[in-house]
């Protein structure tokens, strides 16, 4: 008889750290001008912040398959709990850059364990027809957290200092940490499976350069042409080649990359891969028209956004109920069409677009990644065997990490392009007006690009099919 677990108070705990986690991030976002002068430090390093939580949880997340199996869930949890709880402390208490910076490479470290234990556990302790809905309530999470943090982050800087994001946190921490530690049991199979330092060399050096390597391309200045970006990314898919080789020439791989025989679990990756490409750079794109193009201020800018956002998070858990009655096919092709609809639309954005309009649009476009993220998701992660489910999510949070950083530079460098274009054919580009026009021809370019990303991810959708969760074995790679 399988198990019986208290999977709300499991699920509880795990979904305010997640919180946590994915709020400070984007709070943080809105404090970096803020954080420019109380450091007297320039965009780009401010922009570290940001990329070295990045580069953290790309460095990480490959090696949480091994982790998930060489640990007990309450380690892991317990492990991630005080990386994050010391991290959020020290970045309250911080007077300086380099202690900020240190305390958010110890978030990422607490993010980088939790996220795969998230996914993870729910598939221990959730039977497959409950799935959807236990992960819709995981994109309530991931889509709210970092909808709201803008918004509450822009208050908390207005009226306190930007110490307050992460004294805001550090309670919520702490609560999710006293739930786990009551509730949480420990759901996976200690297998002690044999460290291979080399696969964790390769992988940290091909993720991580790879990642490195599109974050700076993304900082600006000589961008693409930049000699450590070149390298950095060249290096790192050198590392990735050889990593791929390593595993799939071992007979226990720190990475299994059989979950690629299983073609509903691809397709499901390739489409969450879409939409955090698209998610990535209209996330990032959307706020500079806001405020440069159309001149709104940071707190306006941020409450535009806040609806769709909140509404996709709403959403998540009705969607996922839907996804466990019909299955993915009606949901997913839907909010493609959707998405590929508001990307058209956003590409025709003015200064001159009325608040209600841009509004409207958002709330489209996250409407529609609610209905393809968590059933594509679901459903690719169903058709694997128990056995493969750590590294089923190990490889999937791993790619998105990737993702969010090729997705984020790309559409730096599609809006700088367009912007260059514009401002060389003007008569002033020093002036505002023509500054303002030319962060609206480069962010249309980007939309325009988006769009086509999801018209491919239609495509793709034509093949989806509703999976019944596999009880066999995983096969061999070789």
């Amino acid at each position: 008889m399988k198990k019986q677990y208290n999977t709300r108070a499991i699920l509880a705990s795990l979904l305010i750290v997640g919180f946590v986690g994915m709020f400070s991030e984007t709070a943080l976002n809105i404090a970096m001008t803020n954080l420019m002068d109380v450091f007297q430090i320039t965009a780009a390093t401010a922009q570290w912040l940001t990329t070295g939580f990045l580069l953290t949880l790309g460095i990480l997340m490959p090696v949480s398959g091994l982790l998930l199996q060489k640990f007990t869930t309450r380690q892991l949890f317990v492990s991630s709990l005080i990386s994050s709880i010391v991290g959020t402390l020290i970045a309250a208490l911080a007077f300086n850059f380099e202690m900020l910076m240190f305390a958010r490479v110890l978030q990422a470290v607490g993010m980088g364990l939790l996220l795969p234990l998230l996914f993870n556990t729910i598939l221990v302790i959730y039977p497959p027809e409950k799935r959807g809905a236990a992960m819709g309530f995981v994109g309530l999470v991931i889509m709210f957290a970092p909808a709201t943090g803008p918004t509450i982050g822009g208050l908390l800087i207005q009226y306190f200092t930007w110490h307050y994001i992460f004294w805001f946190s550090l309670p919520l921490l702490v609560v999710g940490l006293l739930i786990g530690l009551k509730y949480l049991e420990n759901v996976t199979e200690v297998t002690k499976p044999r460290i291979d330092l080399l696969s964790i060399a390769l992988s940290t050096i091909g993720f991580g350069g790879v990642v490195f390597g599109f974050s700076k391309a993304g900082e600006g200045s000589e961008g693409w042409t930049s000699t450590v970006v070149v390298a950095s990314i060249v290096v790192g898919l050198v590392a990735l080649v050889l990593f791929v080789l390593r595993q799939t020439s071992m007979k226990d791989p720190m990475l299994n990359l059989s979950v690629f025989k299983y073609p509903m679990y691809v397709i499901g990756l390739l489409l969450v891969l879409i939409c955090m490409m698209i998610i990535m750079s209209s996330m990032i794109i959307l706020p500079m028209f806001l405020q440069t193009g159309a001149g709104f201020s940071v707190f306006i800018a941020g409450l535009m956004l806040l609806p769709g956002s909140a509404l996709n998070g709403i959403l998540s858990p009705l969607v996922g109920r839907l996804f466990d009655k019909y299955g993915p096919t009606w949901l997913v092709i839907p909010g493609l069409v959707l998405v590929a609809v508001m990307l058209w639309f956003f590409a025709t954005l003015s200064p001159a677009s009325s608040v209600a309009f841009i509004v409207l649009l958002h709330i489209g476009l996250m409407v529609g990644i609610s209905l393809i993220w968590m059933p594509a998701q679901t459903n690719g992660l169903n058709q694997l065997p128990p056995a493969l489910y750590p590294h089923g999510t190990a490889v999937l949070n791993t790619l998105q990490q990737v993702m969010g950083a090729i997705g984020t530079a790309v559409a730096i460098s599609i809006l700088t392009s367009g912007m260059e274009k514009y401002l060389h054919g003007s008569s002033d580009p020093t002036k505002l007006t023509e500054i303002a026009k030319a962060i609206t021809a480069g962010s249309q370019n980007v939309f325009l690009v988006a769009m086509f990303v999801a018209l491919l991810g239609i495509v793709f959708a034509f093949f989806i099919r509703h999976t019944v969760a596999s009880h066999k074995s995983a096969p061999s790679i070789h």
